[in-house]
């Protein structure tokens, strides 16, 4: 153990009178921490935690390859390694030193930029602090280790220097230490997961940012690890004393070798695109977290109030204060500015009836009908519009949970998903009908999927249980009697109790799709939470009004729907000339809806009276019925996307105010998804989820159309990119 203490303490004296290690291990590092954190306003980003992330990973890069490899080779050429030759315990007690010098030497720069950071920029003390020092200990060995593999096979200064070059600057520029990973091209991204430095940038800012562990990260801990001690045996086994010894050039095949650990990872992630994944849920973390103020907007909060020249400042994807008057400048608050005078700011809006896996239109090419990542694009296309969250209300439940979780996780930017179903109907009720449209060998798929039809009150019970183990979001079901000339099974009212039942014991809304005045009765009385659609074949009892009213019963008319069998029986196209309908649907169902939308009035099955609906809706309103927006997107001309826009033009056409309107289709509908105590009004404390539009949407609802800004829990979205891969 002595001649190892013994060189530790001599290789350290020495380093420490040298000039270049200052430079590169504390000058060098804290010049980087500064103008990163100034070009990045890492203050009003709040990103200080990505610029601390991106310098120690190149200060981690200088201090193995320069500090180490460099310093190895110099020593080699200038005769001192010849004075260790005859010590007994050989090689190994130098190589050992330097790694552990390396860390000596580094440790203390980490720990004044971690207060800098803190100090100075406001970042919070690491939670898995332990994690992280230990982290930074062990990356720094096995850099330290590769610098010493390039000294063994390098025979000159100049030759180490080239290949030092070969690798110091692919990975500090390619593996998001200073350029994000997100804006390099696709076969980039898949190039970069091959790189050490990469997987140091993502666990430094795992730890920190999302309080990972090491056992989070333990693939690349593993790596660096193995590396560490394939690098110290390698070395140990071509360790040159004297600068006469000379090395084979098939000996530079040693650096490829001990990069093995991070070519299995990254054939590992190019097949699970695991760390390509957790990169883009780093970026939503940090795109999160900065703060924003937006300046001089009239302020729709959906309490009931109006603010007139007011602003509202962001922190870490909540609203942190509302300040009415003169505003502040946004330096002085260190947040970035929107101006947002003549503009409107109101929650983001939201659509609490789609069916995500139906376009909504016609395709020429039917294999997009069972292309599952058009669901992703049509969630991107509702953020786009302004509509902040959704409710999927009756498609395949697998994949809207699948979906989900990837766009809770950040890994996906889309519109927040909320997963209601599969169906609860009667055999041969609907809409098991669609199922036939099926590939005969994917209809028990679909079932399976798509809808329950329990067949006791039992059997109810345990389904709805079954579900909310799954994870659902809400229960709905279906009281549906079809026409006369298309019956259909409806639901027995002694099941539909006890679906209800079951999903106010598991702390599940229930909802219930009917079509006729009896149906809404009887939701109502088996106890559901709310109706869709409501009635559109007759008008609803003043007596059912009532105890609708007092009973805090939801009422979503889907006006939109009914509007669309209006469209296709007098072939009126004029929606699909919608401006911001146009921007958000893909440009190519557009034109082939256009051209397949041929179905006569006279050929409709099921046609509705416009004008009964919306009667049937102010009736609803004025009785005091709280109303929730949604509009069945997904069926014929219902496209995703800007779907409440339309909706609430409806109904300010069927006579209700706009700005109750507004509160249906923000405040109320999140207390219709159980969020109401996170969005839904601004209000402090709240997730930003915000809509700014040109103009006052209370004076003229089209406003609604005309958008200026989204934001996402503090994001600011580009809207411009949101929708890219989609042109393309």
């Amino acid at each position: 153990m002595k001649p190892f203490i013994a060189h530790i303490v001599s290789n350290l004296r020495l380093t420490m009178r040298e000039r270049t290690v200052f430079f590169f291990n504390y000058a060098f590092p804290l010049f980087f921490f500064f103008m990163f954190a100034t070009l990045g306003k890492a203050k009003e980003t709040n990103s200080i935690a990505a610029v601390l992330t991106s310098v120690l990973t190149i200060g981690l890069l200088g201090n193995g390859f320069f500090g180490g490899g460099l310093r190895a080779i110099s020593e080699r050429e200038n005769g001192i390694l010849r004075r260790y030759k005859v010590a007994p315990p050989g090689a190994l007690p130098i190589l050992v030193s330097g790694l552990v010098v390396g860390v000596l030497q580094y440790l203390p720069v980490v720990i004044l930029m971690l207060f800098l950071s803190i100090a100075q920029y406001g970042m919070a003390w690491p939670a898995n602090w332990i994690s992280f020092f230990t982290f930074v200990i062990i990356a720094n060995f096995a850099m330290r280790s590769m610098g010493g593999i390039i000294a063994a096979v390098a025979n000159s200064m100049a030759e180490s220097q080239i290949i030092i070059q070969c690798l110091y600057f692919p990975m500090m520029l390619l593996s998001g230490a200073t350029v994000p990973i997100s804006i390099l091209p696709e076969w980039a991204q898949n190039l970069v997961q091959f790189i050490p430095s990469t997987h140091m940038v993502s666990g430094l800012q795992g730890i920190l940012l999302k309080q990972e562990s090491l056992l989070d990260n333990w693939k690349s801990v593993a790596a660096l690890i193995i590396t560490t001690l394939a690098c110290t045996l390698i070395s140990l086994k071509v360790f040159r004393w004297e600068k006469g010894e000379k090395m084979p050039p098939r000996a530079k095949a040693w650096v490829l070798a001990v990069l093995a650990p991070f070519f299995v990872i990254g054939a590992w992630n190019l097949q699970s695109k695991e760390n390509l994944n957790k990169t883009k849920m780093l970026d939503r973390e940090l795109a999160r977290k900065q703060s924003i103020l937006i300046k001089n907007a009239r302020i729709f909060t959906s309490t009931g109030t109006v603010i007139e020249g007011g602003s509202v400042l962001i922190r870490n994807g909540r609203i942190a204060q509302i300040i009415t008057g003169t505003s502040p400048e946004g330096k002085t608050l260190n947040a970035l500015e929107i101006e947002a005078a003549g503009k409107t700011l109101l929650p983001g809006l939201i659509d609490a009836h789609i069916h995500l896996g139906a376009p909504g239109g016609i395709y020429e090419d039917a294999s997009k009908y069972q292309d599952l990542k058009l669901n992703e694009q049509r969630l991107k296309a509702y953020l786009y519009s302004g509509i902040t969250s959704v409710r999927s209300t009756g498609d395949w439940v697998d994949t809207m949970l699948d979906l989900r979780k990837r766009e809770r996780s950040g890994e996906v930017l889309t519109s927040e998903l909320y997963a209601v179903g599969p169906l609860f109907s009667a055999a041969g009720g609907h809409p098991t009908q669609m199922l036939k449209y099926l590939p005969q060998n994917m209809q028990a798929l679909g079932e399976s999927q798509f809808v329950r039809l329990p067949k006791s009150e039992a059997e109810a019970h345990q389904m709805v249980r079954e579900l909310k183990i799954k994870g659902v979001d809400g229960i709905k079901a279906v009281l549906e009697s079809g026409t006369e000339k298309s019956p259909m099974a409806r639901l027995d009212l002694k099941i539909l109790r006890a679906i209800c039942a079951e999903a106010k014991s598991q702390g599940l809304k229930s909802v219930v799709h009917t079509s006729k005045a009896v149906d809404v009765q009887d939701a109502f009385e088996a106890g559901a939470d709310g109706v869709e659609h409501g009635s559109a074949n007759d008008m609803l009892p003043d007596d059912l009004l009532k105890k609708m009213a007092a009973s805090g019963f939801y009422y979503d008319p889907t006006l939109s729907v009914f509007d669309s069998l209006r469209m296709i029986g007098d072939q009126d196209f004029a929606r699909l000339d919608d401006s911001l309908l146009q921007q958000a649907v893909p440009l190519d169902l557009v034109k082939s809806t256009r051209k397949l939308m041929t179905l006569q009035a006279a050929n409709l099955e099921y046609a509705v009276d416009m004008n009964r609906v919306k009667a049937n809706l102010k009736r609803v309103f004025d009785a005091g019925v709280r109303l929730v927006t949604g509009t069945d997107a997904g069926n014929p001309l219902v496209f995703h996307g800007p779907t409440i826009q339309y909706e609430l033009e409806l109904w300010v056409a069927a006579g209700i105010p706009a700005d109750r309107a507004l509160i249906a289709a923000t405040r109320t509908s999140a207390e219709l998804l159980g969020q109401g105590s996170r969005i839904g009004t601004i209000e402090v404390g709240k997730d930003a989820n915000l809509l700014l539009v040109d103009g006052d949407p209370v004076k003229d609802i089209k406003s609604l159309s005309r958008i200026s800004a989204v934001l996402l829990k503090g994001e600011r979205i580009g809207r411009n990119s949101l929708l890219k891969d989609e042109d393309e």
